[in-house]
């Protein structure tokens, strides 16, 4: 057996899908099982590593509005 360790794994079950596919892996994953969770978060990583700043921006204000919603809080993560 191969001694892949977890993200090398998670990049060869995705590696040469189509989008169509990669979509749904992503939305398979999400509300699944929470073994599904260092998957998305490898993807993440790839997706974060691959950005430049203004997408990393986009993301963090997306997450952080997401996180605040609730509480009513300022709406800027700045």
């Amino acid at each position: 057996m191969n001694n892949l360790d977890l993200r090398q794994a998670i990049v060869q079950r995705v590696q040469n899908k189509s989008g169509a596919e990669l979509t749904d892996v992503i939305e398979s994953s999400i509300n699944s099982d929470e073994r599904a969770l260092p998957g998305l978060g490898v993807l993440f990583e790839m997706i974060w590593q691959n950005s430049k700043a203004p997408e990393q921006n986009r993301m963090v204000e997306l997450l952080y509005n997401h996180l605040n919603r609730a509480t009513g809080a300022n709406p800027s993560p700045s």
